[in-house]
C-alpha cells in the first residue's frame, strides 16, 4: 500500500527496483559514553546492547551475523538485497583500520548493496571521516546520528554527553562530504511539552540531512529509565497522544525527507512501558489511519 509519508522502503526500490532489508550487525564497538571517556553510564534509555538488542551475536564474524539475521527474513523475502546496518553502540567509535575493514567485510557479503552506521555526532574524527567519504563513493552509504532532542536541557537529562551544536557541527563534517544523513529523534521525553517535541521536528525539518528516524520513549528493562519509572513520577504519552503528534511531525517535515523509522521498539520481555509499544503494528496502522482521517500527507505543513 502506497504511504502517505516517504518511506525508506520506497525510497530503497526507486533505487534498487527491489525490496531491500536492513541486516542488523554488531561491530564489537563501545561508546565514549560508556568507557569513561566522557562517562560510564551511558545515555538513560539505552539497554546494555547499545541499542542493538535484535543486532546480529557479538563475538561472531560480520559475515557469520549477516547470515543469522539475514535467516529472520528469507523465507518472506527470498531475493531480496541488503543493507549492512552497522547498529549497535557507536559503529565509528574504533581504529579506523578496524572499522574500514569490517564495513568493506560487510560489502562483501552476497546480496548486500550499500551500508548503513549508526553513531554518535562527537565519533566523527578526520580519519573515520575519510573512510566513509570513500566508501560514499564506491557504494550507497548512510550515516545515523543520535540526536533525540534539539533541547540542550533535555540532552543533559539524557545524559548524551554532547550538545545540540556537537549535532550540528557533526552534520556539516558529513554534508561537505555529500553523505547521506538520518538524524534519530525519541519523542515522548518526559521533561519535555509537546512544544518541545515539535521544535524538535521543526529544528530537523531545516537542517542538510535527508533521512530520519522517529523513535518512541521506551522504558527498558536495566536502564537508568527503568530506574525512574520504578521510583515513580515519569509521565509517559498515551498511544493516541503518540499517533497525533507523529502525524503532526510528518506534516512539517519536507516532502522528501526519507522516513526511515516511526516508533521504537525492544525486546518484548524487557519493555517495562510505555505498554502499547509492544504493539508496533497497531501503532503504525494508527499513524496511516490518522493521516488519513486529516486527508494529510508529509510535507503539507512544511515551511520552505
Amino acid at each position: 500500500m502506497h504511504k502517505r509519508y516517504h518511506t525508506l522502503n520506497e525510497h530503497l526500490r526507486e533505487v534498487f527496483g527491489e525490496k531491500v532489508i536492513k541486516v542488523s550487525l554488531d561491530a564489537g564497538l563501545s561508546c565514549p559514553n560508556r568507557d569513561g571517556t566522557l562517562g560510564s553510564g551511558g545515555c538513560i534509555f539505552c539497554s546494555e546492547m547499545g541499542s542493538g538488542d535484535f543486532a546480529g551475536q557479538r563475538g561472531l564474524s560480520i559475515k557469520e551475523q549477516f547470515d543469522q539475521v539475514r535467516a529472520r527474513t528469507v523465507k518472506k523475502w527470498p531475493r531480496a538485497k541488503y543493507i549492512a546496518y552497522f547498529q549497535s553502540f557507536s559503529a565509528t567509535y574504533g581504529p579506523v583500520d578496524y572499522l574500514e575493514k569490517i564495513y568493506r567485510e560487510a560489502l562483501a557479503v552476497e546480496h548486500v548493496v550499500g551500508i548503513s552506521v549508526s553513531t554518535r555526532p562527537d565519533c566523527l574524527n578526520e580519519g573515520i571521516l575519510n573512510v566513509l567519504e570513500k566508501l560514499n563513493r564506491e557504494t550507497y552509504l548512510w550515516v545515523e546520528l543520535g540526536l533525540q532532542s534539539a533541547h540542550d536541557q533535555t540532552l543533559a537529562w539524557m545524559n548524551r554527553g554532547h550538545d545540540f551544536r556537537c549535532f550540528l557541527e557533526g552534520v556539516q563534517k558529513l554534508k561537505q562530504r555529500n553523505i547521506r544523513v538520518c538524524a534519530h529523534m525519541i519523542m515522548g521525553i518526559p521533561i519535555e511539552t509537546r512544544e518541545d517535541m515539535l521544535q524538535t521536528a521543526l529544528t530537523l525539518a531545516k537542517l542538510p540531512i535527508q533521512g530520519v528516524k522517529i523513535h518512541s520513549l521506551h522504558v527498558l528493562r536495566g536502564t537508568k529509565l527503568a530506574e525512574l519509572y520504578v521510583q515513580g513520577g515519569l509521565k509517559l504519552l498515551s498511544m493516541d497522544e503518540y499517533i497525533r503528534l507523529v502525524t503532526d511531525i510528518l506534516e512539517i517535515l519536507p516532502p522528501e525527507m526519507i522516513v526511515h523509522r516511526l516508533m521504537g521498539d525492544g525486546p518484548l520481555n524487557d519493555v517495562i512501558a510505555p505498554e502499547w509499544t509492544r504493539r508496533k503494528w497497531e501503532v503504525l496502522n494508527g499513524i496511516d489511519q490518522e493521516m488519513e482521517r486529516r486527508n494529510s500527507q508529509q510535507g503539507i505543513n512544511c515551511i520552505p
